[in-house]
């Protein structure tokens, strides 16, 4: 069995302010660089055999963190990259129906294939569908829980992500509503066996000491 813990990032200023981030590379702010010191020091006495961080810089600095208290390099793959939302990137969550209103309507209805209206400015970011966004991701997740099988690993990404991971291990369809909470810095633990990966534990910010924001981004 391979053990995954599952972090999510600290916060970042866009976090607290409710602006969505995806693929923009926004760094943690002063509570989430608060947050990573006290999640490393909360698993300082863990033995971890490696971390894996998303390549966006608000991940990387949650898991430096934490790699500089277990004495282990960080290991960057941008598949654990939060999912690409398109033109909605930057943009505030309250402005949103107003702005892109059908589209804001499929994106709520969880349509499993709708895809977000790409930025004008940037042809490369045209946004995932859920099925494309968790295919990459619990690709990723795979591969690193076969690669360290039997060990204890970190993956630190995006609520996205922990998502993805959450709805396959308790086998819920991709338009199912979202019924947990996210939380910034939180170690949601996963187990990985026989090509089954499995919910251990969920939410733990016990680490943090404070209210935590929930933020899918």
């Amino acid at each position: 069995m391979t053990e995954i813990l599952l972090i999510r990032h600290g916060e970042t200023a866009w976090n607290a302010v409710r602006k969505l981030q995806g693929h923009l590379d926004i760094p943690l702010n002063a509570e989430g660089r608060r947050q990573a010191k006290a999640l490393a020091t909360g698993l300082q006495q863990e033995k971890l055999t490696a971390i894996i961080s998303s390549d966006l810089q608000r991940a990387i600095q949650t898991a430096g963190e934490i790699a500089r208290l277990q004495g282990l390099p960080t290991r960057i793959d941008a598949a654990l990259r939060e999912r690409c939302f398109g033109d909605f990137e930057g943009k505030l969550y309250s402005e949103l129906p107003e702005i892109y209103p059908e589209e804001y309507a499929h994106w709520r209805l969880r349509d499993p294939d709708f895809h977000f209206p790409p930025k004008p400015d940037d042809s490369k970011n045209v946004g995932e569908s859920i099925r494309e966004f968790q295919h990459r991701t619990l690709n990723c997740i795979v591969h690193y829980a076969e690669q360290f099988a039997g060990q204890k690993i970190a993956l630190v990404a995006h609520g996205g992500v922990l998502e993805c991971a959450y709805r396959a291990a308790m086998n819920l369809p991709l338009n199912a509503e979202r019924t947990i909470t996210i939380f910034n810095a939180s170690i949601n633990r996963f187990s990985y066996q026989g090509g089954r990966l499995s919910l251990i534990s969920w939410g733990d910010i016990e680490h943090l000491g404070d209210a935590m924001l929930d933020e899918v981004n």
